[in-house]
């Protein structure tokens, strides 16, 4: 069972949040989805995105939660996922080491550095002729403070953000954004003050992250 971005429930939700759509746990799910999940061996379920249910929603989670790994993609409010705390026997994948503390109360948590599909954020790669750019989503700019101009990068869907990107010498960003950017040879530029130090985003292909993921997995379950 994967319960993943193309949950019709999710999907409604994604396609009604205007530019607010294109941020990185959809995107992040599909290349879960695509390059992770098919070189992981488990017998259990997989839950890629957010979708909590409510009172005004049907059981759509009622099937698949139980036994399985859920991927964390909210660092600034994982309280959000409180909503696992009905299942059981769960695996808590987290990008940020701080966020496993916040969430170990809803199942067993493990840190899988964040990863991208490097082979295909390099087909945008081109030459650079501009200078200083953000990119990420508005909300995340407009609690930055930025000591250099800039132009602004978002709202975007994911093949025409990168190919803005890749035209910039350096780029304000965090996550998965600022591991893309490197992978397009950008200098990444600190703006959050949770990761001030931006050598924390190191590039990671998600084949790659994939064996990380199964090897502490088989800690995990024991095997060998």
């Amino acid at each position: 069972m994967i319960i993943d971005h193309t949950n019709p429930y999710y999907k409604g939700r994604w396609t009604n949040s205007g530019s607010n759509r294109f941020n990185g746990a959809y995107y992040y799910s599909k290349e879960i989805v695509e390059n992770i999940i098919p070189l992981i061996k488990t017998d259990r379920s997989w839950v890629t995105v957010n979708i909590p249910q409510d009172n005004n929603e049907p059981q759509f989670c009622q099937c698949g939660c139980e036994h399985a790994i859920v991927f964390i993609h909210n660092n600034l409010h994982p309280e959000n996922y409180d909503w696992l705390s009905k299942y059981k026997d769960l695996i808590l994948v987290c990008g940020v080491p701080e966020t496993c503390d916040k969430v170990k109360h809803l199942g067993t948590p493990i840190y899988l550095p964040l990863s991208v599909d490097t082979e295909e954020v390099l087909t945008h790669e081109t030459e650079k002729t501009k200078g200083v750019c953000f990119a990420g989503r508005w909300s995340k700019h407009l609690g930055g403070k930025f000591c250099a101009n800039h132009d602004i990068i978002t709202g975007l869907p994911r093949d025409r953000f990168l190919d803005k990107i890749a035209q910039y010498e350096k780029c304000f960003a965090v996550g998965r954004v600022a591991i893309e950017a490197k992978v397009l040879g950008c200098e990444i530029l600190p703006y959050d003050p949770r990761f001030p130090d931006p050598s924390v985003w190191k590039v990671l292909d998600n084949k790659d992250a994939a064996e990380i993921l199964q090897n502490k997995l088989n800690e995990i379950e024991g095997h060998g």
